[in-house]
This record gives structure tokens, C-alpha cells and sequence, in this order.
């Protein structure tokens, strides 16, 4: 199975300069790679192009078959970096989890989430425990492609290597293609089997304009 987003461009509706132009990527089952770029360069916004968030010029497939996902469960899941902002605060945490999926208590536990937690409302909550939560969610059956955005960034480093360990884990595991977004190079050099640098396909697209 592969991800392909094939000449995406995106721009704001108010500016008249892309912030992406004409970027070609791919995404393979069992592929863990990186993309690394500095804040602000638009890394963010590709996230959300790949994952249906946002539209943009172009084309995303899966497969060769444009992706769909209105109205049932998008096979390619985005987590963002502040979990926080991603969760209903009127749910407790155990409606926010099984929402997606019935999660297994075996793979709770090896998150490290407590069963007290599944009864706390999200501010009840750090952001490393919210960010366990945001993960394993994301972590669906059928889920096929798994892109993450700086999602360990906030975390402290004994979490960030726990988070990491587990999820490429299950992503080799389960044949996930895993795309690891960050400004940390060290890191993404260190989990991924290829790295991108993101201003060099995407900077080189914009000079032509």
C-alpha cells in the first residue's frame, strides 16, 4: 500500500505567495520516514494536507485511489503536537478513547495509562498523559498511514523515548507507513529509514515562482 501526494500546492485564500508548491511525497506500508524542517516552514500545514484537514491544489491517493474519508474513518491519522486542543473537554477520557476504536486493556497498559485516568475530564490531565491518550487513539485497526507532528516535542525525555518505542513498534507491527514530522534531526536520523529535509523539496519550487 502507498501514500502519494502528487503536486500539492497550498496558499491562504487572503496571500498571494505559496507555502507549499508543486511538493511530491510518498508514503509506503512498513516505511518509517522523516521529514525534518525548522518552525513555521510549512510542515504543519503538509500534515494536514495528507491527512484531508486541509484542501489544497494537487492530489492525495492511496494506491492510486484518491482518499475519501468523509463520513467514516480516515485510514490516514494525524496527530498533532498539542493533544489538548484535540479533545472534547465535556467527554471523559474513556469516551475520547473508544470513540475510535475498542482499545484492548493489555494495550492500555503498556501506554502507561492508568484506569483512573479514563475517568478524568482532559484537563484533569498533563500533556504527556493526554498525548498517551491522543496516540493510542489514533492507533485504529484500521489505520494504514500514521503521520505525526512534533508530537513528542512538549514531552519530557523519558516519555518521548517511551512514546517513540512504542509506536514504531506497532507500526511495524501492524504494516502502518509512519511519517515522523519534527525539527529535531537527532531524533528522526534515529526511528526513521529515510529523512526528507523539507526545505529542499519544497524551497526549490517556490524560487521558480
Amino acid at each position: 500500500m502507498k501514500l502519494q501526494g502528487e503536486n500539492i500546492s497550498f496558499k491562504y485564500p487572503s496571500s498571494k505567495e505559496y507555502i507549499i508548491k508543486d511538493l511530491n511525497i510518498s508514503l509506503k506500508s512498513n516505511e518509517i520516514k522523516g521529514i525534518v524542517g525548522d518552525s513555521g516552514c510549512g510542515k504543519s500545514t503538509l500534515c494536514k494536507i495528507l491527512s484531508g484537514y486541509n484542501k489544497s491544489e494537487g492530489k492525495i491517493t492511496i494506491d492510486g485511489i484518491e482518499n475519501n474519508a468523509k463520513n467514516k474513518f480516515n485510514p490516514i491519522q494525524l496527530i498533532f503536537q498539542h493533544p489538548e486542543l484535540t479533545m472534547n473537554p465535556k467527554w471523559k477520557m474513556k469516551d475520547i478513547l473508544f470513540e475510535s476504536w475498542d482499545v484492548d486493556s493489555e494495550l492500555i497498559e503498556e501506554f502507561g495509562i492508568q484506569k483512573s485516568w479514563l475517568n478524568r475530564w482532559p484537563n484533569e490531565l498533563s500533556g504527556g498523559e493526554l498525548q498517551r491518550f491522543s496516540v493510542l487513539r489514533a492507533l485504529s485497526p484500521k489505520t494504514k498511514f500514521l503521520i505525526c507532528d512534533e508530537i513528542t516535542t512538549m514531552l519530557d525525555a523519558v516519555t518521548q523515548v517511551q512514546i517513540w518505542d512504542l509506536v514504531t513498534k506497532i507500526a511495524k507491527d501492524r504494516n502502518i507507513g509512519l511519517l515522523v514530522v519534527s525539527h529535531d534531526k537527532a531524533l528522526v536520523e534515529r526511528i526513521c529509514d529515510d529523512v526528507i529535509y523539507f526545505d529542499e523539496i519544497n524551497q526549490s519550487n517556490l524560487k521558480e515562482l
